[in-house]
């Protein structure tokens, strides 16, 4: 890919000074377009060698356009609060929303160096993280994310040369960095490294533009124009690959695995006289864990989803009674609000994943995209079948970044949740806890079965295992979910 940057390609004053002009107002235009349609967004990632000009064509790109609606973000060393975080934490939070327009500098394939230097990195290890982004990069894609990728490229006399007049320029002599002249010196060594990652990581939904850089003239118009088509493309159809334009990707049959949940012993009961002692006995072994030093190393994500009036709120009241507030979030999860829709699907909870020594507990989740989303058919068949390999993908990265995952799903049988149902009509202070959606829902109950059934096929992970509560009797149900979270978090700070 390198070898066919047009090195020394440059372009005169004069035919810049007239084709800017018109590329500004193309630009402002379609970015107003983008703005009031709301589509898009757009990403446009900028990488290359070192001292080749990225800062300049960033700073150059938000002054063609309006910097209100455009956001640079120049992610160099992660910081103390991101270092506590899986790797991909700080790029989802900067992901922009429809509409808008996201700068990043390097981001992910700087985390594919880490500093190193080309001969210090394994192949094995560069290759899984290509893998790692090329699939976040076509989730951004299939979410609708146009994805620009520009390589600023500079041959090494190129390099040379430039790094030489920035730091002759008492007024440019500031910006030359120890960095870049070890970009100069190790050249040679990161070319073939660059080259291979470049052409393994250019796709379909994500290809690289190779920019020659060393004339500014010729690399901001060139990127100013592809930048251009790219948005008026997004105001038009509204992505590089819309979901809907994609094939339903075919699903197993289910009718065995709904058998899965149908055979569950609903039948389970905890003795009245045994409940106090066994809460007290489990919520105290859960607070010494979440307290427990070991546990600064790791985090806890807890999923809670389950049949309505299955009992995923008083399940949570005994959580939360072992942990200290300050050390965890509870997040209800509902409809998407204007912001969460207007970024990609996952944005909203990788939001809320905790550092190191935190816990956050999620009522209901992610996985409302392959349960209510896929019955009520608020999503396309591509969203809902496409998002289990994502949220394989998601849970992975939180495992490996030392998250511990635990998932429950809760269920009641059909004639248990109508007894439930009847008691909080009657019931003063619980009233507000059934809508016509419940019953509403409760008409569909054999494509929830099937639906769930498709879900812990498809997600029970040796690292993120789905527990099945049998939760006709609650009290059994409440201590089921404590002993399995104690057991996965003593497990987890043990090894």
């Amino acid at each position: 890919m390198l070898a066919s940057a047009e090195i020394g390609h440059r372009i005169a004053r004069e035919d810049y000074l007239r084709e800017e002009p018109a590329l500004r107002e193309g630009l402002l235009n379609a970015q107003y377009d983008l703005l009031e349609r709301k589509r898009g967004p757009i990403l446009v990632l900028i990488s290359g060698i070192e001292g080749g000009g990225r800062g300049e064509t960033a700073n150059q790109l938000t002054a063609w356009m309006d910097p209100r609606h455009v956001r640079v973000n120049a992610f160099g060393p992660p910081t103390a609060e991101e270092l506590a975080h899986p790797p991909a934490y700080r790029y989802w939070r900067a992901l922009p929303p429809s509409g808008k327009i996201g700068v990043f500098m390097n981001a992910w394939y700087r985390d594919l160096f880490a500093g190193r230097e080309p001969g210090e990195l394994d192949a094995q290890s560069l290759d899984a993280g290509v893998r790692r982004v090329r699939q976040f990069e076509r989730m951004l894609a299939d979410e609708g994310v146009t994805l620009l990728k520009f390589w600023i490229h500079l041959s090494r006399a190129a390099l040379k040369e430039r790094v030489h007049e920035l730091t002759a320029d008492p007024a440019t002599r500031w910006r030359v960095t120890a960095e870049d002249r070890r970009a100069v010196r190790r050249y040679s060594r990161s070319h073939a490294l660059w080259e291979h990652v470049l052409r393994e990581s250019s796709t379909g939904a994500a290809p690289w533009n190779v920019v020659e850089g060393s004339d500014p003239r010729y690399r901001n118009l060139t990127i100013g124009k592809l930048l251009l088509d790219a948005m008026r493309h997004a105001a038009r159809h509204g992505g590089t690959a819309r979901p809907s334009q994609q094939p339903a990707r075919p699903t197993p049959s289910v009718i065995d695995n709904v058998k899965l949940i149908r055979d569950l012993d609903l039948s389970q009961t905890l003795a009245p006289e045994r409940y106090p002692a066994l809460l007290a006995k489990w919520q105290a072994r859960l607070a010494a864990a979440t307290r427990d030093k070991r546990f600064r190393r790791h985090a806890l994500v807890a999923v809670f989803e389950g049949a309505d009036a299955a009992g995923k709120g008083s399940a949570l009241r005994r959580v939360t009674g072992a942990l200290d507030a300050r050390q965890y979030l509870l997040v209800p999860t509902g409809a998407p609000n204007d912001e969460e829709r207007a970024h990609p699907y996952l944005w909203r909870f990788w939001r809320h994943v905790p550092a190191r020594g935190g816990v956050t507990l999620f009522d209901r989740s992610w996985y409302g995209r392959v349960l209510v989303e896929r019955i009520e058919e608020f999503c396309s068949v591509a969203d809902w079948t496409r998002a289990y390999e994502e949220i394989n993908h998601f849970e992975q990265q939180l495992a490996d970044a030392g998250v511990i995952v635990v998932k429950f799903w809760l269920q009641i049988s059909k004639r248990e949740q109508l007894a439930r149902f009847k008691a909080r009509e009657q019931t003063s202070f619980k009233r507000f806890k059934i809508t016509q959606e419940d019953w509403r829902n409760r008409k569909k109950w054999s494509h929830y079965e099937r639906a769930v059934a498709d879900m812990v096929d498809r997600t029970s992970t040796e690292i993120a295992p789905w527990t099945l509560v049998e939760a006709d009797d609650k009290r059994h149900a409440r201590i089921k979910v404590l002993r399995t979270l104690v057991k996965r978090v003593e497990a987890a700070i043990d090894r």
